[in-house]
């Protein structure tokens, strides 16, 4: 088994680093992939209550930045940026592991919910919020998912996915209106 290395690098340098390998500098790539992923793999925690399932976002998340990298502009801080990247990740890994498990047990009667015996209390909330963000419409579950599973500000949201900080707060106030809807009455 590999050992992880541990990197610490600032704020700053992560900045310069971002901007770097978006430029296309193999060994800033590689400096940077070692110093966010600890980061990553707590954001992917957030969505992801089981460390195995975060663990393979994380990996998501890493890879989807290596290949995308070149993407980033910077108009937005880095950080920023690879927040929405380990949102989006972490969601496509829990939609992925959620549709693995139905094919599987296609014919056996599945709960609704979870199995409180074998799931925590906050494992099976982040379960159901997995759940309902997933029958969300994509922008108001990408919103509400920066906003308040990742703690963005709304400027930040905004600079994010280039559209006015007022539409953020519409987006959240409505995907919030959905999510308490399906989440309180059941209906997923």
């Amino acid at each position: 088994m590999e050992k992880t290395r541990n990197v610490h690098v600032d704020s700053a340098d992560i900045e310069a680093l971002a901007r770097r390998a978006s430029t296309g500098d193999l060994a800033a790539l590689d400096t940077l992939l070692v110093a966010v992923r600890p980061e990553v793999l707590r954001l992917c925690a957030r969505f992801l209550p089981n460390r195995e399932d975060a663990e393979e976002a994380c990996q998501d998340t890493l890879l989807a930045l290596a290949r995308g990298i070149g993407r980033f502009e910077g108009r937005s801080s880095f950080r920023t940026w690879l927040h929405r990247l380990a949102a989006n990740r972490a969601r496509s890994t829990y939609q992925g592991l959620r549709r693995r498990f139905l094919a599987e047990a296609a014919g056996v009667p599945l709960p609704d919910r979870p199995d409180p015996q074998r799931t925590s209390v906050v494992a099976g909330t982040r379960l159901d919020l997995l759940d309902a963000l997933g029958r969300l419409a994509p922008d108001l579950a990408e919103s509400v998912a920066l906003r308040d599973v990742l703690g963005l500000s709304y400027r930040e949201i905004a600079m994010l996915l280039e559209i006015p900080e007022g539409t953020v707060k519409s987006r959240i106030h409505e995907a919030r209106r959905q999510l308490r809807q399906r989440l309180v009455n059941g209906r997923m």
